[in-house]
């Protein structure tokens, strides 16, 4: 457990004084269960002659202990809520963090239904384990302490005696609790598989409905339920077994202890007043260990998810780094260039140099399969080369190696529509937050995507999930508008007038060429007519 606990008290470091009040409310409670049985054995004793005192005060003072006790709890309660919900937003704000600064061999390695499902159902669980179950076991556990010193002062030969049944239970449930967690992770893992799969099947619904795949799909989510459901009895079935044992045993503790003070009333060494103290004490010594027994199968459950999310915090990133834009207008050297997907037999560049010199606009083609996007993810540095280069340099000498850092100068238009839920202008301005009605005119104009103001909504128009909403043609439009928003001296345009009509990618390339003719432009493409706007072409194979 320590990796666990050393993480939990990690990612706790901006909460701890909230926690620590939180564990403050707990000692008093724990100190107010002891006075709490002090009192209702002191005033039984009054009421029944065995003891002097003024029954007044005493009453008094119980009712200020149930006051305390009940203040006290409702305290804990809202801190330890309050820094819950702090803490999920700020793990899932650091998860998500990371995930953006992931590099893309790590990212695919994941599903994305998987990712989620982190994000959600593994940040819920460490949240609550280092929010609410570790303190409320520190607070048991000086709860359990406060009862059993209290018992032993009252009858040392009692509380010895429970000591020795109660634990039995305990140990009893250990190999359980062990299973449990190997469980757990099952559970967690399972709920990924099926979350992805309804991520996915909703995704390409209309491809899914066009394969009458639609009842496989139904049925392999029934499999994949049946797996959740049948690990999530199982792991059900031994929490029961704890539970149960723990229950027998702190019966007999119970049963043990009323009969104790049945035979000593009897015999005249137990007062009315220590069997209730007696009573309630036992119930005290049980109430946290049961508490424990239930809070421990949660905390178990969690190092799952802590494993889950260092597995995240594991994956190779990006290394952090200031922008670097170049002065002027840039362009690209690739110089010996070779790369191969990892796990891949054959290579796709093998000692390849070319150059995209400054304001140059140049159309790469080729077959399907040749390596034409893969390069635009090597010029964005979302892959690195196996060996080569690829540098950037401008018409002033200036000369600096492709990175994280030099993305900066680049606009890239993806293939396919790439829009994001939001509004048209939510997604325009993603290229660039401060861009004015002028300027979002300008570029939507230039992208020939002037039929966004005639929107009935203009630019506050909703774009749904993947475009939903728009035509092919238009959200590539719009996705090309956004990309003009940047502020890079390069276009990447891949694959950018796909579903465009002949006229449509006429009007769009003679605006293009006329608005920026310094820029560097690269075209990726299939499409003759992109040829006649550019000076070179690149011919892969």
């Amino acid at each position: 457990m320590r990796k666990y606990l050393s993480y939990f008290f990690s990612v706790t470091g901006p909460y701890r004084w909230a926690l620590t009040l939180s564990v403050l409310c707990s000692i008093v409670l724990a100190v107010c269960s002891f006075f709490y049985v002090y009192f209702s054995k002191a005033l039984v004793d009054v009421a029944t002659h065995q003891a002097s005192g003024h029954l007044a005060y005493l009453g008094a003072a119980f009712a200020g202990i149930i006051l305390l006790r009940i203040g006290s709890r409702a305290l804990r309660t809202w801190m330890q809520s309050k820094s819950v919900f702090q803490m999920k937003n700020a793990l899932r704000q650091r998860q998500f963090d990371a995930l953006l600064q992931m590099t893309a061999p790590s990212r695919e390695k994941l599903h994305s239904g998987d990712i989620i499902n982190r994000l959600e159902g593994d940040v819920d669980a460490v949240s609550n384990a280092a929010c609410l179950t570790i303190p409320n076991l520190i607070g048991t556990g000086l709860q359990f302490c406060v009862a059993f010193g209290y018992l032993v002062w009252l009858d040392a030969r009692l509380a010895w005696i429970l000591l020795l049944v109660i634990p039995l239970g305990i140990i009893a449930a250990r190999f359980v609790l062990r299973k449990m967690r190997m469980m757990s992770k099952d559970v967690r893992e399972g709920d990924s598989r099926v979350q992805s799969h309804m991520q996915e099947s909703l995704q390409h619904q209309t491809l899914i409905k066009a394969l009458e795949y639609d009842g496989q799909s139904s049925m392999n989510l029934t499999t994949l339920q049946s797996d959740v459901y049948k690990n999530s009895l199982r792991r059900t079935r031994f929490g029961i077994a704890a539970h149960v044992i723990s229950a027998l045993c702190f019966s007999v503790s119970y049963a043990l202890a009323f009969l104790w003070g049945v035979y000593g009333i009897a015999a005249g060494t137990v007062t009315y007043g220590m069997m209730t103290a007696f009573l309630q004490l036992v119930n005290q010594v049980q109430r946290p260990l049961a508490e424990m027994g239930d809070q421990l199968p949660g905390l178990f459950h969690s190092t799952a998810s802590v494993d889950r999310l260092l597995e995240l915090d594991a994956m190779e990133k990006e290394p952090l780094c200031e922008p670097r834009m170049l002065e002027g207008v840039a362009g690209i050297r690739v110089e010996n260039l070779c790369f191969t997907y990892p796990g891949a037999q054959e290579a796709v560049f093998t000692d390849f140099s070319y150059g995209f010199a400054p304001g140059s606009k140049t159309a790469i083609v080729g077959t399907t399969g040749v390596g034409k996007t893969t390069l635009i993810k090597l010029m964005l540095s979302l892959q690195q080369p196996s060996s080569g280069s690829l540098s950037f340099y401008s018409e002033g000498g200036e000369r600096v190696p492709a990175s994280a850092a030099t993305r900066c100068n680049l606009i890239y238009v993806p293939q396919g529509n790439s829009l994001i839920s939001g509004t048209v202008r939510d997604n325009l301005r993603m290229g660039d937050p401060f861009a004015d009605e002028e300027k979002l005119r300008s570029v939507l104009h230039t992208a020939a995507a002037d039929f966004v103001l005639s929107l009935p909504g203009g630019m506050d128009t909703p774009c749904f999930e993947a475009g939903g909403g728009l035509s092919e043609g238009q959200a590539q439009r719009i996705a090309i508008a956004r990309g003009l928003l940047r502020p890079g001296s390069i276009l990447l345009l891949d694959e950018f007038s796909s579903a465009l009509d002949e006229a449509t990618e006429k009007t769009l390339l003679e605006r293009l060429v006329a608005e920026y003719p310094d820029k560097t432009m690269i075209f990726i493409t299939h499409r003759g007519i992109v040829t006649q706007y550019c000076e070179h072409t690149l011919k892969l194979s």
